[in-house]
């Protein structure tokens, strides 16, 4: 079964990040605006409610979608979160204030707390 995490980053993962379209398949020429508008809307409706998930929930979430994912080195995938912030990316592009900011945070302070559980350093800031 796909949590909700997992739902945020497939809708995610099926936005253009050069037009912002919603493009289920990149090779289609052009896709339907109503196709856009649904994957819009509903990317928003899975946001709105993760934002709204309590953080214990959120980080129970986030471990699922770890422990799924290849490869399944949950301290590698932690470490280049950290580094990278993807999952800035997975706040839709209306989304905007103390929504994008609580989804961060939290997100954040989540991949903070598994660091620690995994033991991982912290990333050299010189990089």
């Amino acid at each position: 079964m796909v949590n909700l995490f997992e739902r945020l980053v497939y809708l995610t993962s099926l936005r253009n990040p050069d037009n912002g379209r919603y493009e289920p398949d990149r090779s289609a020429v052009s896709f339907s605006s109503a196709v856009n508008q649904d994957l819009t809307r509903r990317h928003e409706e899975v946001f709105r409610e993760w934002v709204a998930y309590t953080l214990e929930r959120k980080k129970v979430e986030v471990e699922l979608y770890i422990a799924g994912i290849e490869p399944r080195d949950p301290a590698e995938f932690i470490d280049t979160w950290l580094r990278l912030t993807p999952y800035k990316n997975l706040v839709p592009a209306a989304i905007q204030g103390p929504e994008r900011q609580k989804h961060i945070s939290d997100v954040e302070a989540i991949l903070e707390l598994l660091k620690n559980v995994y033991g991982i350093a912290s990333p050299d800031p010189k990089g």
